[in-house]
C-alpha cells in the first residue's frame, strides 16, 4: 500500500506542482496566517455561480501562479526584510557561457569577499535508450495486447497497449511516444529518424548517476503481466548513451555533481552550460555594492514587467484583466515621480523602462543609498501586498454571477470557497 501512495504522491509533485524555491517553505505560522486571511476572506464574500469553463480556470490558476512569482522575485531580492532590497548582493561570472553564478547568501562577514575559480571537464549527462531502426512497414508482432516496465526513481511503471491488425512500426512507436510521454514519469520519449526508418529515442530528464547507480532507468518485459515481445523488437533496452555527472574543479579541488546545478558554501547558485577551455578558468565572485544595488532594481522591474504582461495576455478573453492591469499600473503611477530620477520610466502598456545608465548614474552619486532609493522600497512592499492578495483570490478578478450576498455578521465560514469556484485545489505553497 506505500509504494502505492508513493508512486501517486510521485505523479502528484511531477505533474502538477510547479518549480519550487525555498521561500515556498513556511513556517505553521505563516501557514496558520495564510488559512486565516482566507477564512476572512470568504466569510462575507456573496456566494457566487461556480465557473465551468476551463478557459477561465487556467486563467485564475495562472494569475495565482503569476503573483507567487512575483512574491518570490522580490523575497529573492530581499524584500522580505528590513532594507533588504538595498543590500542583497549580486553574484559574477566571468564567462556566463561555462557557468552562470547567483548570490544565495543571507550576509557576507565584513571585510570578506568570497570567489572561487572554476574550471569544468565535463557536464552532467542524462542516459539515453535508442530503439532499432525500422521501416514504415506492418509491424512484425501478432495482434495482442502487450506491456513492459519502466523502471525510474526507485519506481516500476508498467505501460499497456494493443497493436492491431493492421498498424505499421511507426504507428506504433508514435503511439508510445505519446504513452511515455504523457505519464510524465522523467522519461522523455521522441522519434529518430535516419534513411526513412525511425527509432524510438527515451532520455531521461534527471543527470549523473549518484553513487550505487549504473543506470537512470531500465525498460523490460520479462516480468510484466500482458505480452512481452516490444523491448526486443523495438530495441527499448539498449543504452546509446550512458548518464554521467559533472567533473570541475573548484580552487584546483577536484569534484563532481550529479547535476550541472548546485551551490558551493551556501553562498553561490552554480549553473553549468559549458566546458572550460584549458588554463582558462572562470572567476565567480560578488559584484560591487553599486552593482549588486542596479541589479536588484533590474530583477524588481523585470519580475513587476512578466506580471503585468502576463496578466494582459488575457485582455481579450477575460474582462477583469483589465481591473488588474489597472490595479498594478495604478502602483507604478503613484510612485512614478519618486521613480524617474533612478531611470525608470511608465510606458502605455502599463510596464516600467529601466534606463540603465540613469539608474548605474543616480545610485554612484547617491550619498545616501537609502534615502535616495527609499522610494523603491515603498512601490516593492505595495506590489508584494498586491500580489499576495491576487494569490489568496484570484477570482476577484474572475468575471462571474452572483447567486445571493450573505447577512452581514451572521455567516458560518467558508475558508476554501475561492478553490471551491474556480476548480482549484489549495496547496502547500498557498
Amino acid at each position: 500500500m506505500s509504494a502505492i501512495m508513493s508512486a501517486v504522491y510521485n505523479n502528484y509533485l511531477t505533474a502538477y506542482t510547479p518549480s519550487l524555491t525555498r521561500y515556498d517553505a513556511h513556517k505553521k505560522s505563516e501557514l496558520r496566517n495564510v488559512y486565516n486571511s482566507i477564512v476572512k476572506l470568504n466569510k462575507e464574500s456573496p456566494w457566487y455561480l461556480p465557473t465551468t469553463s476551463k478557459d477561465t480556470q487556467h486563467y485564475a490558476i495562472h494569475l495565482k501562479e503569476n503573483a507567487r512569482g512575483l512574491h518570490n522575485t522580490i523575497a529573492q531580492l530581499g524584500g522580505l526584510e528590513e532594507n533588504g532590497l538595498l543590500n542583497k548582493k549580486s553574484a559574477f561570472s566571468t564567462d556566463e557561457d561555462i557557468a552562470k553564478a547567483t548570490f544565495i547568501g543571507s550576509k557576507v562577514p565584513e571585510g570578506v569577499n568570497p570567489s572561487f575559480s572554476l574550471e569544468v571537464q565535463s557536464l552532467a549527462s542524462s542516459q539515453e535508450n535508442l530503439g532499432f531502426f525500422l521501416p514504415d512497414a506492418k509491424v512484425g508482432l501478432a495482434p495482442d495486447t502487450y506491456s513492459f516496465d519502466l523502471a525510474v526513481n526507485d519506481m516500476n511503471y508498467e505501460f499497456q497497449f494493443s497493436i492491431a491488425e493492421d498498424e505499421t512500426n511507426r504507428d506504433v512507436q508514435d503511439r508510445l511516444m505519446r504513452l511515455i510521454n504523457n505519464s510524465d514519469i522523467g522519461i522523455k520519449a521522441s522519434i529518430a529518424e535516419s534513411d526513412g526508418q525511425t527509432s524510438l529515442r527515451l532520455v531521461s530528464e534527471a543527470t549523473g548517476l549518484p553513487n550505487g547507480k549504473t543506470s537512470l532507468f531500465q525498460v523490460t518485459d520479462d516480468r510484466t503481466s500482458k505480452t512481452s515481445g516490444t523491448v526486443a523488437y523495438f530495441g527499448l533496452d539498449y543504452t546509446s548513451k550512458e548518464a554521467s555527472n559533472a567533473i570541475f574543479t573548484v580552487n584546483g579541488e577536484r569534484r563532481e555533481a550529479v547535476s550541472n546545478h548546485f551551490t558551493m558554501s551556501k553562498m553561490f547558485d552554480v549553473q553549468l552550460h559549458g566546458i572550460t577551455p584549458e588554463g582558462e578558468p572562470v572567476q565567480i565572485g560578488l559584484k560591487t555594492d553599486i552593482e549588486s544595488l542596479t541589479d536588484n532594481v533590474t530583477h524588481l522591474i523585470g519580475g513587476y514587467n512578466e506580471f503585468v504582461k502576463a496578466a494582459s495576455t488575457y485582455l481579450e478573453t477575460q474582462t477583469k484583466s483589465q481591473k488588474l492591469v489597472r490595479e498594478f499600473s495604478g502602483i507604478a503611477n503613484r510612485y512614478n515621480s519618486s521613480l524617474e530620477p533612478m531611470g525608470l520610466t511608465m510606458q502605455k502598456d502599463g510596464t516600467l523602462q529601466i534606463d540603465q545608465a540613469q539608474l548605474h548614474r543616480t545610485a554612484s552619486q547617491a550619498l545616501d543609498i537609502a534615502a535616495t532609493f527609499g522610494y523603491l522600497k515603498d512601490f516593492s512592499n505595495a506590489l508584494l501586498r498586491k500580489s499576495d492578495q491576487v494569490s489568496l483570490d484570484p477570482m476577484e478578478y474572475v468575471e462571474k454571477k452572483i447567486v445571493a450576498y450573505k447577512n452581514p455578521g451572521h455567516n458560518f465560514i467558508s475558508p476554501y470557497s475561492t478553490s471551491a469556484y474556480s476548480g482549484m485545489m489549495f496547496n502547500g505553497y498557498c
